[in-house]
């Protein structure tokens, strides 16, 4: 019987690990949601929502433009809506399977919780 070899610990902080294990939950739950239907992708169709009260978390790729924060953001601080950081539009598009995506909506009260405990759980807060 071979000798065990010790686990390799990752070389990257705890932090950063944790970062980047929870967007790649967030990033899997917005999967899962556009799979289903629950979000709305884009600028115009998140204002939409949020419009109609029908929206529970906005998520906000980390360099969006600072035309779609102002839209987004204000609309949902009126309305009481949690904005989300969320990764680079890249990398929530390619998530998507959209080209850049810089907003997305969230209307399922369900996913919006997974995708707060997935936020706390990166922030530690």
């Amino acid at each position: 019987m071979r000798p065990r070899r010790p686990r390799r610990r990752s070389r990257l902080p705890t932090s950063r690990r944790r970062s980047e294990v929870s967007f790649e939950r967030l990033l899997a739950l917005l999967g899962l949601g556009e799979r289903g239907g629950r979000v709305v992708i884009g600028v115009d169709g998140t204002r939409a929502v949020l419009q109609r009260g029908d929206c529970a978390v906005v998520v906000l790729a980390s360099d969006a433009s600072p035309r779609a924060k102002d839209k987004v953001v204000a609309l949902a601080a009126g309305k009481g809506v949690v904005v989300i950081p969320g990764p680079t539009a890249d990398e929530l598009g390619a998530r998507l399977g959209r080209p850049p995506v810089h907003v997305v909506a969230v209307r399922d009260r369900a996913l919006a919780a997974g995708l707060l405990a997935a936020h706390t759980a990166r922030d530690g807060t």
